[in-house]
């Protein structure tokens, strides 16, 4: 699916991709993206408090919303990870960014290998906030190694399923690059325009590291190898990638 929606009040366009959250965001003229990363990770609920606070403060409508980075304690199965997304997305609603079944939200969820949360949690969020950029801004979602084009049941669609080899972890990277490279397209950008890139796996990526994620762009100028599983059972690899004008920490 290359839907994008334009949300002129809240100050960006999102690739329309399930309810839980979108294929990624980028800021429309005028606005660029601000990233908040926690400090001190937060629960879900306290965690949307303080974002809320924290637009309030700067005077940004909720809308502003437009991405977030979570951490979870468990891989979820398929029913699990739904069941958490319908409560995750109530907060959505009552803000005004969740309606009509889509989400412009871009987000990330992936489990920590070492000392999980004992609950889900925010690690970070991005808002779009007036202001001039000399290039685009964008945030994309992380996505693991399954076809989405298939449909169906996720694990029917997992690339190379169960095979953590270097051939098969290659397989699985090249899946979410590909997948990656279609929504940055999408978004009207390039791994040229990223600013991070952040992959998430507790395999080496060593195997594939200089022509999958440095020659080929993700990786390009660096980037962060976080210890952490994608959120559902068996999938190994996951990606995701922005580019945005301020980075602070709260």
């Amino acid at each position: 699916m290359t839907i994008v929606h334009d949300l002129p009040g809240a100050g960006y366009r999102y690739l329309e991709a399930f309810f839980q959250y979108s294929g990624g965001v980028r800021a429309l003229d005028g606005y660029h993206i601000e990233r908040v990363r926690l400090r001190h990770p937060l629960p879900i609920a306290e965690g949307f408090e303080r974002i809320e606070k924290h637009l309030q403060g700067l005077g940004l409508p909720l809308t502003s919303f437009c991405a977030c980075e979570l951490r979870s304690p468990a891989q979820f199965t398929g029913a699990g990870f739904r069941s958490f997304n319908e409560l995750y997305v109530k907060t959505l609603e009552r803000w005004g960014v969740f309606a009509s079944n889509r989400n412009p939200v871009a987000r990330s969820n992936v489990v920590p290998e070492i000392n999980p949360p004992a609950t889900p949690v925010f690690y970070a969020f991005s808002y779009a906030r007036p202001g001039k950029t000399l290039a685009p801004n964008f945030v994309t979602s992380g996505s693991g190694e399954i076809n989405e084009r298939n449909g169906g049941d996720y694990t029917n669609n997992i690339v190379a399923r169960g095979d953590t080899s270097p051939a098969g972890m290659r397989a699985k990277a090249l899946c979410v690059i590909e997948e990656i490279e279609r929504r940055m397209g999408a978004l009207g950008v390039r791994w040229a325009d990223a600013t991070a890139t952040q992959v998430y796996t507790v395999f080496d990526v060593y195997s594939y590291l200089a022509e999958d994620l440095v020659r080929r762009g993700p990786a390009a100028r660096g980037f962060e190898w976080h210890f952490c599983r994608p959120p559902l059972l068996e999938l190994e690899f996951e990606l995701d990638s922005r580019a945005v004008e301020t980075e602070r920490m709260l």
